[in-house]
């Protein structure tokens, strides 16, 4: 019977697609997947998305603590959806990217990168394909400074439609696909 719930707990990786945000709902920590589930290291060139010329500047804790959080996000995100809190739930998409972008700055900088909620301009600055650049645009408008600049905050919801939502959820799950890569392989 435990043999049944550790495998409902495997860490994400090559051949297993249940994301981190599944067993951040079941309550696994990052602490758990590692024990007996760490990926093997990849070595610079070995992989198209990692570009780690130092690796001694290379912040993996903080990665892979960023990335839970953006786990979280999303997994919020989608609650938010589900309560018809349409512009929360995308403001947790624009959350979730930010953060994946910036565990991946830890690990390729060891530190995270200054930008000015142009998640686009993130996305370039820490290396991400430019489909995966497009994807983060989508979800720039809705940093809550930029969207109530022009929209009061009674009506963001209606603005927003649950399936633009839904939409805007899709394209944050890619980027987190394209960053959960990185980050869990790292």
């Amino acid at each position: 019977m435990s043999e049944m719930n550790d495998e409902k707990y495997r860490a994400p990786g090559q051949g297993n697609e249940d994301d981190l945000e599944q067993l951040l709902l079941h309550g696994v920590t990052l602490e758990d997947t590692r024990s007996s589930h760490a990926p093997a290291a990849i070595s610079p060139g070995e992989n198209e998305d990692e570009d780690i010329s130092n690796t001694s500047d290379r912040d993996v804790q903080g990665a892979l603590g960023l990335y839970a959080e953006a786990a979280q996000d999303m997994a919020t995100s989608t609650v938010e959806l589900g309560l018809g809190r349409h512009f929360a739930c995308v403001d947790f998409c624009n959350q979730a990217v930010e953060k994946a972008a910036q565990a991946i700055s830890l690990l390729r900088f060891g530190r995270r990168s200054t930008y000015d909620h142009d998640l686009r301009a993130l996305g370039a600055l820490v290396g991400a394909p430019q489909e995966i650049q497009d994807e983060m645009a989508k979800l720039t408008p809705f940093h809550p400074e930029a969207f109530y600049a022009n929209t009061p905050p009674e009506e963001a919801d209606e603005i927003i439609s649950a399936e633009l939502a839904s939409s805007y959820i899709q394209s944050a799950r890619k980027v987190m696909r394209w960053a959960r890569d990185i980050v869990l392989s790292a």
